[in-house]
C-alpha cells in the first residue's frame, strides 16, 4: 500500500514490521493528544471567556482525582512506549547466534564489503533470502551511517572502532543502501545496494565469485608483515602466543582485565603501547597507515581462526573458551609482541 509513498519503504526484513509498529503507535499518540489538546484550549476559550468589564470569574479549587488522571495516564503511556522501544532496540543490538558475517569499510564515498569466504564487492552487497546477516561496521576516514530503509536498519561507521548490526531479509529484491551520516563534499554519492538472493542462487554467486577466504587473507598479510617472527609458540616468541586468542580474558601490564575482540586486537596493531599485555614489554611498532582497514579486518579474521590449540583453522567467537591457564598470553595480532 505504501511501498511509492517515500516515508514507507518497503518492509523487507524481519524487525521492520515491529519498528514501523511502534512508529505508528507514536505517531496515533502524538495525533490524538494534539487533537485533545487543541480542542480543550478552544473550548475553554470560549467557554470561559470573559464577557463584560466588571465580571469576576468564581474561584476554581483543585481536584487531587484529575490531578492523578493527568499525570497516571501520560507516565503509563511513556512507560509502553520504553519497555517496547528498549524491546525492539535490544532485539536489533544482538545479532542472533550463527549469523553470517559481513565486514564493511565506510570510505569516502564508496562502501566496501568483504564476505568470509572472500568475495569483495564496493558499493553493493549480496546476501541470502531468510538468513540473518550480522555487519561488522568500521570507517577508514571519518564518521559514516550504514542505512538501508526497507530493512530499518542504520548503524554508525566510526574510524578506529568496530561496531554491529545484523538483518534478516525476507524478500528477494534489490534496495537502497545509504550513507546517513554527511561526510563531505560527495555525501550524496556514497549510494549501493543490497541485492538479496535465493539461496541457491547466492550459493552460485559465491561460486561465480569464488576468491581466498578472509582468514586466508589475513594470513597472507600476517606472513608478509613477519608477525610470526614473534608471536611464536615456542620460547623464542618476543610476543605472546595467538592462539584461541579472540574471545579470551586478556590481562593488561597495568592490572586491569578486558576480553580480546576485534576493536582490541585492531587497536593492538595500530596503536601497541595503548594496552600492553601483563609479561610483555612494549617493544612492538605501530602498523598505523602502513595496514588499511581491510588489511586490519582481515587480520582479525585470522586471528579469530586461530581457534583450536592443535588446528589453527576452527573459528572461534566471543563465547569460545579460552586454552588452559598459561597457555596461551594474549597477543596483538602483529610483529614487535608486547601485546
Amino acid at each position: 500500500m505504501w511501498r511509492g509513498f517515500p516515508l514507507f519503504p518497503e518492509q523487507a526484513s524481519t524487525m521492520a514490521a515491529r519498528v514501523d509498529t511502534l512508529y505508528f503507535f507514536l505517531v496515533a499518540v502524538s495525533t490524538f493528544f494534539s487533537v485533545l489538546i487543541a480542542t480543550l484550549v478552544v473550548t475553554f476559550a470560549v467557554r470561559f471567556r470573559r464577557r463584560s468589564e466588571n465580571e469576576i470569574p468564581p474561584a476554581i479549587h483543585g481536584s487531587v482525582a484529575l490531578e492523578l488522571t493527568w499525570s497516571l495516564i501520560p507516565l503509563g503511556i511513556v512507560m509502553v512506549v520504553f519497555f517496547w522501544a528498549a524491546d525492539i532496540f535490544f532485539a536489533m543490538a544482538r545479532p542472533p547466534k550463527g549469523a553470517m558475517d559481513v565486514y564493511v569499510v565506510g570510505k569516502r564515498w564508496m562502501w566496501k564489503a568483504q564476505h568470509v569466504t572472500g568475495q569483495r564487492e564496493i558499493n553493493e552487497l549480496h546476501v541470502p533470502v531468510g538468513v540473518p546477516i550480522r555487519i561488522n561496521l568500521t570507517s577508514e576516514d571519518v564518521i559514516h551511517s550504514f542505512y538501508v530503509p526497507a530493512f530499518r536498519v542504520k548503524k554508525d561507521a566510526v574510524p578506529g572502532l568496530y561496531s554491529a548490526t545484523w538483518f534478516e531479509a525476507t524478500k528477494p529484491g534489490r534496495y537502497h543502501w545509504f550513507c546517513a551520516e554527511y561526510c563531505g563534499t560527495k555525501h550524496s554519492q556514497m549510494i549501493g545496494s543490497v541485492v538479496v538472493m535465493e539461496p541457491a542462487a547466492f550459493q552460485a554467486w559465491l561460486a561465480g565469485a569464488a576468491t581466498g577466504s578472509l582468514a586466508s587473507a589475513g594470513e597472507k598479510l600476517f606472513g608478509e608483515l613477519g608477525c610470526g617472527t614473534c608471536h611464536r609458540p615456542d620460547s623464542l616468541a618476543r610476543g605472546p602466543n595467538l592462539q584461541r586468542l579472540f574471545g579470551s580474558p586478556v590481562r593488561l601490564a597495568s592490572g586491569e582485565m578486558l576480553t580480546a575482540d576485534e576493536t582490541y586486537i585492531r587497536e593492538s596493531i595500530v596503536n601497541p603501547a595503548a594496552k600492553v599485555v601483563a609479561g610483555f614489554q612494549p617493544i612492538m611498532p605501530t602498523y598505523q597507515g602502513l595496514v588499511g582497514e581491510e588489511g586490519l579486518m582481515q587480520l582479525i579474521a585470522y586471528i579469530q581462526s586461530l581457534g583450536d590449540l592443535g588446528t589453527g583453522g576452527a573459528g572461534t567467537g566471543p563465547g569460545a573458551a579460552p586454552g588452559p591457564a598459561g597457555s596461551m598470553p594474549p597477543a596483538s595480532p602483529s610483529p614487535g609482541g608486547e601485546r
